[in-house]
């Protein structure tokens, strides 16, 4: 077996990849600009290697010896596809032969409003131009996100905006996610393919909300709002509208437009979509929200 590359693989989902794959007896070349968050790595026989998506100068070298990548996507929306298209251009010259991508669920789907999705579909369409065998884990909602950064500010405040509405979304462990990722690395018959990885339920908001508050045993007053109420409640935190106008002390590190389109995309049923990916690629039923909640229920305001 040829060496699998792991990008990313200082963050959450990249360094578990890794982890994974190294237990399972796999050579790994691992990725990431902080080649110091990955000593644990390098002691447990992993290739540490620098590199940096925003800079072509040395990405060939990175990928050198690869014969597999797993392209974990970047954070900066609007930025992804120039990042995503100097890793993918890199690889082919460094011979690597297959790119299994962390994309989006229901990002392909005509007219879906999202535009976290458009640097998406950027990078689908260049892997698919390549040349090289590619593999697109279209990843829905992290049910880590819905545990913290949704529900710890919605029960410190008793309530919570939303336009996603009744619009219903399969939301899915993280832990999910990399098991479907590590299982196409690994395994032989993932290419040019596209899996939807999602959780075993479909959920609206509203209703994920309910269930915070009644594990919390706290009250949450979902407040539904138009596109135009949720660019409100993100201006009034600080949240600037536009990628492009996020700086390095901007106090809240993401742009609103991301998240309201995401709403807006939930609620228009883009991502009302059932799988059993998980399931038939990993041998495993994928976690419920639930069992999401009861990990990360220690955190919430009491």
């Amino acid at each position: 077996m040829g060496k699998i590359i792991v990008s990313g693989a200082s963050g959450q989902f990249g360094h578990a990849a890794a982890s994974q794959l190294l237990d399972m007896g796999e050579d790994v070349i691992a990725l990431s600009r902080s080649t110091d968050k990955l000593a644990d790595l390098a002691e447990r026989g992993a290739d540490v290697r620098a590199a940096d998506f925003d800079s072509p100068d040395g990405l060939e070298e990175a990928m050198a010896g690869g014969e597999k990548l797993l392209l974990i996507s970047t954070t900066m929306v609007g930025q992804r596809p120039r990042q995503h298209g100097n890793a993918i251009n890199a690889a082919k010259a460094a011979g690597v032969k297959h790119i299994a991508y962390t994309s989006l669920l229901g990002v392909r789907r005509p007219g879906n409003p999202s535009v976290e999705g458009f640097d998406h579909i950027a990078t689908e369409e260049m892997l698919e131009a390549s040349g090289l065998a590619y593999t697109f884990l279209r990843n829905s909602l992290y049910a880590e996100a819905v545990a913290t950064a949704m529900a710890i500010p919605a029960l410190m405040a008793g309530s919570k905006m939303e336009n996603a509405g009744n619009g219903r979304v399969p939301i899915v462990s993280r832990d999910d996610c990399v098991a479907i990722a590590v299982a196409v690395m690994s395994q032989p018959g993932h290419e040019n393919k596209a899996y939807d990885v999602t959780g075993p339920e479909l959920w609206t908001l509203p209703d994920a909300m309910a269930l915070v508050s009644e594990m919390a045993g706290k009250p949450i007053d979902i407040q539904i709002v138009d596109e135009e109420g949720m660019y409100q409640y993100f201006d009034s935190i600080g949240a600037v509208r536009k990628s492009e106008d996020l700086t390095p002390d901007t106090p809240i590190p993401w742009a609103s437009e991301g998240m309201v389109t995401f709403g807006q995309s939930i609620r228009e049923g883009f991502m009302d979509i059932e799988s059993d990916d998980v399931e038939r690629i990993t041998g495993k039923k994928p976690r419920t929200l639930r069992s999401v909640f009861e990990q990360y229920q220690d955190q919430w305001p009491k």
